[in-house]
């Protein structure tokens, strides 16, 4: 009998059909003997209604009151889903994030989970029960309820798989595993059997909807096995096939790894670029133009700074497009302070990224994809390269091209 962990997407909820189906699957994988905790997000689109009612009445919400609102479609979800196990004759027991406890720290809207205390559901599941646990939130020390930001319910999952020692953490979601990409973009997709931890990684943080980054983070630093498979498929379909279907994140780089350059290409069309023009060129001025953007809590993701030119430089960096507002609004409070001569933006960039672990042992990759995007046409406004990926930002309009171009140039279609 092992510890399993499902965590069922918003489309997997998102309607009472679908929970019902949601319920057959897990008391099936009970009914083999396994002791099971699930983690459902809210209904499809319940959590964007919640916000936008907020929204309503207050522009930019305060992120105390917009956690309390949020994190009521998870417990919406978790009673109805234990419902659903109660009508077919299984034991279920519901909680918030809060009763378990889930411990957060205080950063509303974008918390991280601190600890998890294991001691009342473990005396659930030994019971026999099926605890049904709210993905998304938790409490802060304070007794405030806090949320880990969009898509937490796959840190939630995972983080709790990882405090219990499940044997493996199932994401069911809409999508039946990792494709090289979006296979809205490339009809020619190709869904991939296994995937490393460090691929996976930079997949969700370049913008691959699949997982959530800091879901991925967790399984790698508390080496969860981690499946992504589809909840749209038979709920009554073979253990065994089910068990083994999906893209299983892998610790390990198989023999036939390093013949795979590259895995993946990702891509995100959530990006905004802000260019500080003419600051002096000395030291400490990359602190003095960041710090006030950290300090208002707005994640910064690409970044250069240009050669000097008479004591004056250029710094460009990348933020999501939702901060970008705010981020130019911090700046330009600051603009005189830091010597800056303009401020400029541009909301309409995307960023395309190649991914593979096979970068390490092949070269030749950066070149290939600066050729391909040159062939097609295409600028390149900015370069971020870590050991197993590359990244340019480019002109939103180029986005689909260059995704298409550059997953033909790998030859990421074939098996």
């Amino acid at each position: 009998m092992a510890l399993i962990v499902h965590k069922y997407g918003g489309t997997s909820m998102g309607s009472t059909d679908r929970i019902k189906n949601v319920a057959a699957r897990v008391a099936k994988w009970h009914d083999a003997g396994h002791q099971i905790i699930v983690v459902p997000s809210a209904m499809s689109g319940e959590t964007n209604r919640l916000i936008g009612l907020a929204k309503q009445l207050m522009e930019q919400p305060d992120p105390r009151e917009l956690d309390m609102i949020a994190s009521t479609g998870e417990q919406v979800s978790v009673g109805l889903l234990a419902m659903a196990l109660l009508a077919i004759g299984k034991q279920a027991v519901s909680y918030a994030g809060w009763q378990v406890a889930i411990k957060t720290d205080s950063a509303f809207t974008k918390a991280r989970i601190e600890s998890i205390d294991d001691a009342k559901v473990k005396a659930d599941l030994d019971a026999g029960k099926i605890v049904i646990i709210t993905g998304f939130q938790g409490v802060d020390a304070n007794g405030n309820i806090a949320t880990l930001g969009r898509g937490g319910s796959d840190t939630s999952a995972v983080a709790i798989a990882a405090a219990m020692k499940a044997q493996e953490c199932l994401i069911y979601t809409d999508v039946d595993g990792v494709y090289t990409t979006d296979p809205r973009v490339v009809s020619e997709a190709r869904r991939l059997k296994t995937i490393t931890f460090e691929e996976m990684l930079e997949l969700a943080s370049l913008g691959s909807k699949v997982l959530q980054s800091r879901s991925v983070e967790f399984a790698g630093n508390y080496r969860v096995p981690t499946r992504v498979l589809s909840s749209l498929t038979d709920p009554l379909m073979p253990l065994e096939e089910e068990a083994n279907s999906g893209t299983l994140i892998s610790f390990e780089e198989d023999t036939n790894m390093e013949q795979a350059v590259i895995s993946g290409i990702a891509f995100n069309r959530d990006e905004a670029k802000i260019t500080i023009l003419g600051v002096p060129d000395k030291p400490g001025i990359a602190y003095h133009i960041l710090g006030p953007v950290a300090d208002a809590n707005i994640e910064v993701d690409m970044i250069i700074q240009n050669q000097s030119v008479e004591g004056k430089t250029d710094f460009t960096f990348t933020v999501t497009r939702g901060e970008y507002a705010k981020a130019m609004g911090v700046l330009e409070g600051v603009k005189t302070d830091i010597g800056a001569a303009s401020i400029s933006g541009d909301a309409k960039v995307s960023k395309v990224s190649v991914v593979g672990v096979g970068m390490r042992s092949h070269v030749g990759v950066a070149s290939q994809m600066f050729r391909t995007l040159s062939e097609e046409g295409i600028n390149i406004l900015m370069i971020s390269t870590s050991e197993i990926k590359i990244s340019v930002l480019i002109d939103e309009k180029y986005m689909e091209l260059a995704v298409r171009a550059l997953h033909k140039a790998f030859d990421l279609e074939k098996a």
